[in-house]
């Protein structure tokens, strides 16, 4: 006798744990502690699941991902704004933490979105420490613009606290620099990312920690996942204009920096950049397609485990 399948939507909060079953309906509501995660671990393994889906929370949603993956329990983490563009587009509404769940249930049910592997603790440590030099970043340039404007009286205390912050940035430089000469596989992919005219480390350590996939992929399919696929926008007879949306916004910030800086030195990137503009392509245009050429030869380039040739400009 065939098993229907069943769907979990898991909403996780600071303190709870709210879960929703589909066809079932059934929901429930749980601490979000060691104990009670372990509990409902063993619950759902005594089940025949199809999938349990949960959003990204930055960060919330880790350990309960890691004992469901612990378990070999078909477990997916996805973009909070598919969820939300399905709830609006089933007419949901409404928010609360158990509707959220159920939501979640509901997507996993009719999207059943597919399985990947999930980073594993190093790969989320140099995530943590990456997305912690973005902050301090961008804490050193929030001071220094207020330090231009700022009273005399405060001036003094916006200078202390920038030698702090870049204090800060000097260490999580270290550390980053640390985990990527422990593990061999990073070290020689960083190598090969910065053979590239315009890579340097801010982007090819963006690149290891967000971007996982580089290198298993196809190119339209690194393109989708990153956000810089042009997507049709067409009805009909008309015709509307191709953008990018959604993916992943903190590597597509990493490769707009470096397509900018390849675009003006690096002689391939260059040339490809001049002839769209030459062909009358908007600059933007020109350099979104410079970000998706660069991901294409990236990708192929720790694919294949090969360092940079100007020639893979003309292959990608």
């Amino acid at each position: 006798m065939e098993v229907a399948p069943i769907f979990v939507g898991i909403d996780v909060s600071k303190a709870r744990l709210d879960i929703a079953l589909r066809p079932s309906g059934a929901r429930e509501s749980i601490p979000n502690e060691e104990a009670s995660i372990l509990a409902l671990v063993e619950r759902l393994r005594a089940i025949q699941l199809t999938l349990i889906v949960l959003e990204a929370t930055g960060g919330v949603e880790r350990p309960v991902v890691h004992a469901l993956a612990g378990a070999e329990l078909p477990v997916i983490v996805v973009n909070p704004r598919q969820v939300r563009d399905f709830a609006k587009a089933t007419g949901q509404l409404a928010k609360t933490d158990s509707i959220d769940a159920d939501i979640l249930a509901r997507f996993a049910e009719a999207v059943r979105p597919a399985l990947r592997p999930l980073p594993d603790r190093a790969t989320e440590e140099l995530r943590a420490l990456v997305a912690r030099r973005r902050q301090l970043t961008e804490m050193i340039v929030a001071e220094r613009n207020r330090l231009s404007g700022a009273a005399r009286p405060l001036r003094k205390r916006i200078k202390a606290h920038i030698r702090w912050l870049e204090a800060e940035l000097e260490g999580v430089d270290s550390e980053l620099d640390q985990s990527i000469r422990q593990s061999p596989i990073w070290h020689e992919q960083e190598d090969l990312l910065k053979s590239v005219p315009g890579i340097g480390p801010v982007v090819s350590r963006t690149l290891l920690a967000e971007l996982p996939e580089l290198g298993r992929l196809n190119r339209k399919q690194i393109a989708a996942l990153v956000g810089v696929a042009p997507l049709n926008w067409d009805s009909g007879t008309l015709r509307g204009r191709r953008a990018i949306w959604g993916g992943r916004a903190c590597v597509r910030a990493a490769l707009y920096m470096a397509a900018l800086v390849a675009s003006r030195r690096n002689p391939a990137i260059r040339e490809f950049y001049r002839r769209l503009r030459a062909a009358g392509k908007a600059p933007k245009v020109a350099l979104t397609a410079c970000m998706r050429k660069l991901l294409a030869i990236l990708n192929a380039m720790i694919k294949h485990r090969v360092r940079w040739s100007p020639v893979m400009a003309k292959t990608h």
